[in-house]
């Protein structure tokens, strides 16, 4: 990297990454520290300890340090507390059929839903709502809800105090903020030491996925980001229309830096003969194989993906290459049992995300669909769509104006309507018939889409806050 960081008091900067989970698969994490190391900084991640990652200092990555802030483990701590929460879940879930944390169903649909978009009429008449049973809130169910709540903000709160315990040691001069939930022993760093903030929002934090029935976290979110960001001598978000939301709600006068999430691009784009879609799928190499990677969970277009495949030629087999929750995948693969496509569907499990170009590469197509469930979404830049890039593959992406905006701009493939998953299969027909031309388009592509152009942005941002200093 040509560009390196200006020293501070003669010694090379001290740059403290903070960010609420175990680190280890957290690339976008670990490829930020490397690059600042790499530029000339002392760098020290700090995350939090979670089963089979302990408390206390290790080396992840490629060598680098970080200290795992103890969890706040009830199990260990409170085990007969632990043990009666439990017995609460477990007797609520039996009780209503329902998950008391989420509200979730806790088992998959009996029914899952029809092939056609348009519902379906019932086949039997219905109890009027007038006649049927009141809906009365399980005592239970609430309590636990409650008890998971207040859970989960101690367990915050927790790491909040360990991560400033370790700040306090190590006296950083720049405090990396991934997320706005790091944002609060970030703050006390600058207060108590004089560190520089630098936020590095990884979504739209204040229009995330979560649940909608939560009481005073909006507002406490909504203050410590606006407050964060006020304090911050420089922000960093993952897409163009995230940084146009912020620049405008938090009334800044110079824009966040765009860091996208793009990964490094090993070696040259793979040849589609080295592919490992099929073989890992165990299909004959004549097979039609639209690809997918990711995580295999809500949110990411999979069930519209299963309809469309109906509407695809039988040689048709979708191939997801990730990681699912069983309970998720159990009731994904019940709507493609329902739907006549379940043997045309196949969960490969997860490769090393180095290695994910290289087995994506003999797909025929690949699959971007995040659905815009919530505004973070909608302005997503989402990892796959350059990882499928980096691959050599035509792309079919969900109209979303910044995945839609890189696909346009590389002529790397075709968008569908979001919000209208039916043409999906349509635009899987119209891509892979010209599927020579959108390869080629996607492998000049990965030459321009990679994380060096990131990283020279975000030294350049930290250059200027350590000029500043």
């Amino acid at each position: 990297m040509a560009e390196r960081l200006p020293r501070v008091f003669g010694r090379a900067p001290r740059v403290a990454l903070l960010v609420y989970n175990q680190v280890s698969t957290d690339n976008r994490v670990l490829k930020t520290a490397a690059t600042l190391r790499d530029a000339g900084a002392d760098v020290l991640i700090v995350g939090s300890a979670r089963p089979g990652y302990a408390a206390g200092e290790d080396v992840v990555g490629d060598g680098l340090p970080i200290h795992r802030a103890p969890d706040l483990d009830l199990v260990r701590l409170l085990p007969w507390l632990a043990t009666a929460v439990r017995r609460i879940r477990a007797t609520t879930a039996r009780r209503t059929g329902r998950t008391p944390a989420t509200g979730a169903p806790s088992e998959p649909p009996p029914h899952p839903p029809a092939p056609d978009d348009a519902a379906q009429p019932p086949s039997a008449p219905t109890t009027p709502p007038s006649l049927a049973a009141p809906c009365r809130p399980d005592v239970r169910a609430v309590v636990a809800d409650l008890w998971m709540r207040l859970y989960q903000v101690a367990r915050l709160t927790w790491f909040w105090a360990g991560a400033i315990r370790r700040l306090r040691d190590w006296r950083p001069d720049v405090v990396h903020a991934n997320d706005g939930n790091t944002l609060a022993p970030a703050l006390v760093a600058r207060a108590a030491a004089g560190a520089q903030i630098v936020y590095d929002a990884h979504e739209l934090w204040r229009r995330r996925n979560v649940r909608s029935d939560r009481l005073l976290a909006p507002l406490v979110e909504w203050l410590t980001e606006w407050f964060g960001v006020r304090r911050s001598a420089g922000v960093i978000t993952v897409s163009p229309s995230i940084v146009a939301w912020m620049q405008q709600h938090y009334r800044l006068a110079t824009a966040p830096t765009l860091v996208r999430n793009i990964p490094h691009r090993i070696g040259p784009v793979p040849d589609p003969a080295t592919g490992r879609l099929r073989e890992l799928a165990g299909l004959p190499t004549d097979a039609r194989v639209v690809g997918y990677c990711g995580g295999v969970t809500t949110g990411r277009g999979l069930e519209e993906t299963l309809r469309a495949l109906t509407r695809l030629e039988d040689d048709t087999h979708l191939v997801m290459l990730g990681y699912g929750d069983t309970r998720y995948v159990s009731s994904l693969m019940a709507l493609a049992g329902a739907l006549g496509v379940a043997d045309r569907v196949h969960l490969v499990g997860p490769v090393p995300g180095p290695e994910v170009p290289a087995a994506l590469a003999d797909a025929d197509v690949s699959v971007v669909y995040v659905r815009p469930i919530c505004l973070s979404y909608r302005f997503s830049l989402p990892n796959k769509l350059f990882e499928s890039i980096h691959a050599g593959l035509p792309v079919v992406a969900a109209d979303l104006p910044d995945t839609a905006a890189i696909v346009r701009r590389y002529g790397v493939g075709d968008v569908f309507a979001a919000d209208r998953p039916h043409e999906l299969a349509e635009a899987i027909r119209r891509v892979a018939a010209d599927a020579e031309r959108y390869r080629a388009a996607s492998r000049a592509a990965a030459q321009d889409l990679d994380w060096s152009h990131e990283a020279a942005e975000l030294v350049g941002l930290y250059a200027r806050v350590l000029e500043g200093s």
